[in-house]
């Protein structure tokens, strides 16, 4: 990360909360993110897979809830989140066709950590999120392997590289280059120090809307742009919402949910052709899959408390999604396409943030 210019080296400061040290969704103790970026000609795009803990994560489930902005499409794994409010694997993000090669590929890796599985107790519910990138990558040639899956999944990190990297290799962002961005913040509560921490694969929006620390940079790009850039609308945003603060399922869900605040000071209009999905977890209570004959005790905040996650949450979806645009670097792909970036135009068009 240290390496990459992000949206606060220029000048952009996101909101008023104190970032964590890594400004990362692994300021969360003990969540890791892996990338295996696949470019090789009309080859543009990879996976993203992010630990929720270093542990077992099917023996020790984490309180998750997932929340669907606008549901065009085709994640995996979210219903029985939603059911249970448990997360039991670690999440894949990719791209829309790989979606069965990484749900397969997750089967691999838990079932190799579990022999019960599918045995003596029932079977896995793997998490699997993506965006359409066939723009800048050939995703009819699904590239996207089993074994890239896997290897994401065995080489993560607590520094997170940005922009056109992993899953986010081959998408677009406000008809500029997107990928992947992230972003944390710090929640001082009487009961100590909490963090929460967004990881986003962004894939949406059209140029003429973004909007950066309340300045329509999208406007002023379009009145000095030759030839426009703008498209329609039909991408896609994962949010994938890490914290360690005490709360139940119910909590978790209303705290992900204001994950639109932050996406609506972009400048996002959240189109129909647009999928925004939101998936959080919090490592603060591990919940044991064997059954005890102890009940299982689950700290939770006042309610008085929720609203600094909610601006906590705004502002780092927002710097995430930012951070996804000034990172990523621009590629040639499919057919020759290609999409300008966030700071070559910038540079181009003399425009100060």
């Amino acid at each position: 990360m240290s390496h990459q210019k992000r949206i606060r080296d220029y000048g952009v400061k996101v909101g008023k909360m104190k970032t964590g040290p890594n400004n990362a969704i692994t300021d969360v103790k003990g969540v890791t993110v892996g990338h295996v970026t696949l470019s090789d000609g009309d080859k543009q795009t990879g996976v993203t897979a992010i630990l929720p803990h270093q542990g077992n994560t099917f023996k020790e489930k984490l309180i998750a809830s997932s929340h669907i902005i606008n549901g065009f499409g085709k994640s995996m794994g979210t219903i029985q989140i939603m059911e249970l409010g448990t997360l039991e694997t670690p999440i894949i993000l990719t791209n829309t066709l790989s979606i069965g090669t990484a749900v397969d590929a997750v089967f691999d890796y838990m079932l190799e950590r579990n022999p019960e599985i599918g045995r003596t107790t029932g079977t896995v519910n793997p998490v699997v999120c993506e965006c359409n990138d066939m723009v800048l990558n050939d995703i009819r040639a699904r590239f996207v392997t089993k074994e890239h899956i896997l290897e994401a999944l065995h080489n993560t990190s607590s520094k997170v590289e940005e922009g056109s990297v992993g899953a986010g290799r081959g998408m677009l962002c406000y008809s500029l280059k997107g990928g992947i961005g992230t972003s944390s913040r710090e929640m001082e509560l009487q009961q100590g120090t909490y963090t929460m921490g967004v990881l986003v694969l962004t894939n949406f929006g059209s140029l003429s809307d973004l909007t950066i620390g309340g300045k329509c940079i999208g406007e002023q790009m379009e009145e000095a742009l030759r030839e426009p850039v703008t498209e329609e609308d039909k991408g896609s945003i994962i949010i994938i919402v890490g914290t360690d603060l005490p709360v139940s399922e119910r909590q978790l869900n209303r705290i992900i949910k204001r994950t639109v605040t932050g996406l609506s000071r972009t400048g996002s209009i959240i189109t129909t052709g647009s999928g925004e999905v939101v998936i959080g977890f919090s490592t603060a209570t591990k919940i044991p899959h064997d059954k005890s004959v102890d009940c299982i005790t689950v700290p939770i905040i006042h309610e008085e408390d929720i609203d600094l996650a909610f601006r906590a949450i705004g502002e780092a979806t927002e710097e995430a999604v930012l951070n996804s645009l000034i990172t990523a670097s621009k590629i040639t792909g499919r057919n020759g396409n290609e999409r300008p970036t966030l700071k070559d135009l910038l540079k181009e068009l003399n425009i100060d943030l």
